[in-house]
């Protein structure tokens, strides 16, 4: 598998160090081998702060609040585009507000490495058209492959992310 995991950094708050883009690479490669996927994929992942994801929620969802992470799917129904030049699957983007990531980790009592990684994985999700915006069936079946991943990557949920 030859995936291209597209990492920009468009915030100053947070040193985005080596081993943290590895992570979203681990994190991203991660979903696709737990979901089956042999296809070359694409994703673009871009680091922000809570000031531009706030942003970015307003224009994008109608909600001007901070949030954790964005994902916006370029495939409809299973459907993806294909980069022309090297024939990936460009599956999306990702926005993660490292601002609010070290936030939470703090909130929930683990590291911002498992926080990022649990948010790369949850909007990897997304990316490949799960939801969980209406709760029931659709959130447990998300949810379940989320632990599943992050279990595999040895970042298991602790007593205190609950």
């Amino acid at each position: 598998m030859a995936n291209e995991i597209l990492i920009s950094n468009d915030q100053d708050k947070i040193e985005v160090i080596k081993e943290m883009e590895d992570l979203v690479v681990k994190s991203c490669n991660a979903v696709l081998e737990n979901e089956g996927i042999e296809d070359d994929c694409e994703i673009s992942v871009t680091f922000v702060d809570n000031e531009k994801i706030s942003k970015l929620n307003g224009e994008f969802r109608n909600k001007p609040v901070e949030t954790d992470v964005l994902s916006f799917p370029l495939g409809d129904d299973g459907y993806y585009d294909e980069n022309p030049e090297t024939g990936a699957i460009m599956l999306g983007d990702i926005v993660i507000s490292l601002e609010k990531a070290l936030q939470q980790s703090d909130i929930y009592g683990h590291s911002v490495e498992r926080e990022v990684a649990f948010l790369t994985v949850h909007s990897m999700h997304h990316l490949l058209g799960y939801d969980h915006e209406n709760g029931g069936e659709e959130e447990r079946i998300m949810r379940k492959k989320e632990e599943e991943v992050l279990v595999n990557m040895g970042l298991p949920r602790t007593v205190t992310d609950m």
